[in-house]
């Protein structure tokens, strides 16, 4: 299940980084608001590269864009193979998007807590990783469901919820058995 899940996350991230993409830029069309540079800064602080004020980071911004994307897609996968998939998933996923983000641009000094912005770029925020972290469930969810239902799911078959007297599923039907 791991190299499947490794793979595949990796490339439901791209797609998830490539919609949320095409979804600022058209955002961006509409608002007139630029380009923002702070993942390519999150990376030069992370790997001590140069920095260079008043120069865009051009070429470090789109690997830590698309780096974070097929990264992160990885988890997505990993939910999606353990049982934990659809709008429900795919939500918690944003959630986990967001703190990644805020994570490494509050640590490295770059960023600032979202509760200090703007409400309008807070919101613009918060849709485009809402729409990356959709996207990268959709696929993940769709790839994942070729290898059939994941323990979480097989456990739901037995009775949906949570019970007392529904034990875990035997090992023989465990992952990697």
């Amino acid at each position: 299940m791991i190299k499947r899940a490794l793979w595949q996350g990796l490339l439901a991230g791209m797609a998830g980084g490539a919609m949320m993409t095409c979804g600022e830029k058209v955002e961006q069309a509409i608002t007139g608001r630029s380009d923002s540079h702070v993942p390519g800064r999150v990376l030069e602080r992370l790997t001590g590269m140069p920095e260079r004020p008043g120069e865009q980071p051009l070429m470090a911004n789109w690997t830590m864009h698309f780096g974070q994307a097929a990264l992160l897609g990885v988890l997505r996968s990993v939910m999606a193979h353990a049982g934990l998939r659809g709008p429900v998933a795919s939500a918690m996923f944003a959630v986990v998007r967001l703190t990644n983000d805020q994570v490494l641009e509050n640590a490295t000094g770059v960023g600032a807590p979202p509760a200090t912005w703007p409400r309008s770029e807070l919101v613009v925020d918060l849709l485009h990783k809402t729409v990356y972290a959709f996207a990268t469930g959709a696929v993940a969810d769709a790839l994942a469901a070729r290898s059939g239902p994941g323990p979480g799911q097989r456990h739901a078959a037995l009775r949906p919820g949570r019970h007392a007297d529904i034990g875990p599923l035997p090992r023989e039907d465990a992952p990697g058995r």
